[in-house]
């Protein structure tokens, strides 16, 4: 089956309805004669749209559609934070796609709106890991499945860092004195983007020793309930954060500017700068950008003993539970989370398997991120178990740090939207 983009006139009505540029949406649909004879025709939203990725969903997509002649599935990609506002106008305005892609703080808010389908019924739910597994029933109805385990990084350019005698940082101690020794030499060692860069660090920080107990998912309770203040516990990575902004290891002026997974690698790429805060999954890019020296990615050194990985339960696929083909859209996402079709999704995307294997992907500049996801150290960005978009709220609050606002003023706002956010969850289920 040959695939081709979409015909202009399609593209033009998908960007004026949404108000999107044309670089930031990518269609992709079958064949004519396939999609006329189809009697089931799915459409297919997501944030993915790297080469890569996108030719692993199209194959993924081929696949089914050759088992399955009678339905027709058409993918469409948009870029950055645009999507989330696109998907929620179309879900408000009961237009929303059969098939979607979430992350944490959009499915909290389509959970609330009754748009998300029950998925507790697919065959291949057996198949995912007990990390996963628990995230995926930690609040309720079982109503995404997650095609990826995602992490997050410290990028070394090894060439810098050797002909400076430098050697990649595994503890706090070691990573102040690089980044000291670099900035001595005039040199900001740290690129950062205005998003996911100094969240993971603050998440990284003060969740850690969380994770390190073993009633874990009881303390993650009680900030649900406010016996304990998740604020408070996060403080201590606000204040991590303000260091290194006060330590000049990072320029704030251009990370507020700096758009993740994009600029961001454009600045490394340079290869001026010794390090850079990012997702792992975006290592092939930085291939593509030819840079003319070996870099590596390793977990946060972040604690006085060591290092800390940050993950998350990512590329989650959802069905619209309005979707006048729920059965059909199921039926494919079953098929998706197949282990062979689901391992070059994760193989594209640089990152981790969310099935019983937890197998890496081949990507030879993240395996040593590997052994993190089983020894303990490692931390979720966006756990399910809470009630908080944490993701939305943590990178606001290092957006602060980056206006040059205090780690105490920073805990404080967000004590006010975790507190609101808990009243409003309280009358909404009083309702």
């Amino acid at each position: 089956m040959n695939w081709k983009n979409s015909t202009l006139l399609s593209l033009l009505s998908v960007l004026l309805l949404t108000g999107c540029s044309r670089q930031n949406a990518t269609t992709y649909e079958p064949e004519i004669t396939q999609a006329s004879s189809a009697e089931t025709k799915l459409t297919f939203f997501g944030y993915k749209y790297e080469a890569l990725n996108v030719a692993a969903i199209e194959d993924s997509l081929q696949s089914y559609m050759q088992q399955h002649n009678r339905v027709s599935i058409t993918y469409e990609s948009i870029k950055g934070t645009d999507y989330y506002e696109i998907l929620e106008k179309r879900i408000d305005t009961h237009n929303g796609d059969d098939i979607f892609m979430v992350d944490q703080a959009s499915m909290l808010e389509l959970e609330k709106k009754g748009a998300l389908a029950d998925l507790s019924d697919l065959s291949t739910l057996d198949n995912f890991s007990d990390l996963v597994k628990h995230q995926m029933q930690a609040n309720g109805p079982l109503n995404y499945v997650p095609t990826s385990i995602s992490a997050f990084g410290l990028y070394c350019n090894e060439d810098l860092l050797k002909q400076h005698k430098q050697k990649i940082p595994e503890n706090l101690d070691e990573f102040m004195k690089v980044c000291d020794y670099f900035k001595q030499k005039g040199i900001t060692p740290i690129i950062a983007n205005n998003d996911i860069s100094l969240k993971t660090v603050a998440l990284a920080k003060g969740l850690y020793p969380i994770y390190q107990q073993k009633d874990k998912d009881k303390l993650l309770q009680q900030f649900n309930s406010g016996e304990q203040d998740l604020a408070k516990a996060l403080q201590p990575g606000f204040e991590l954060v303000e260091t290194m902004i006060e330590h000049g290891y990072v320029d704030c002026e251009e990370a507020l500017k700096t758009e993740k997974t994009k600029d961001d690698l454009l600045l490394f790429a340079k290869g001026k700068q010794p390090f850079m805060l990012s997702g792992a999954w975006a290592a092939p890019r930085l291939r593509d950008l030819q840079p003319e020296f070996t870099f590596s990615i390793h977990p946060y050194p972040i604690l006085e003993d060591g290092s800390a990985l940050v993950i998350n339960i990512d590329t989650r696929i959802s069905v619209n539970a309005d979707s006048p083909h729920v059965k059909e859209a199921k039926e494919f996402v079953e098929y998706l989370t197949q282990k062979d079709v689901l391992w070059k999704f994760v193989n594209s995307q640089s990152s981790f398997s969310p099935l019983k294997d937890e197998q890496l992907a081949d990507d030879i500049a993240i395996q040593s991120l590997g052994p993190y996801l089983t020894n303990g150290r490692s931390v979720i960005g966006a756990d399910d178990t809470l009630i908080y978009p944490i993701w939305n709220l943590t990178r606001s609050s290092t957006q602060q740090l980056l206006q040059h606002e205090d780690s105490e003023t920073v805990t404080k706002d967000l004590q006010k939207q975790l507190t609101q956010i808990r009243e409003d969850a309280y009358h909404e289920s009083n309702d």
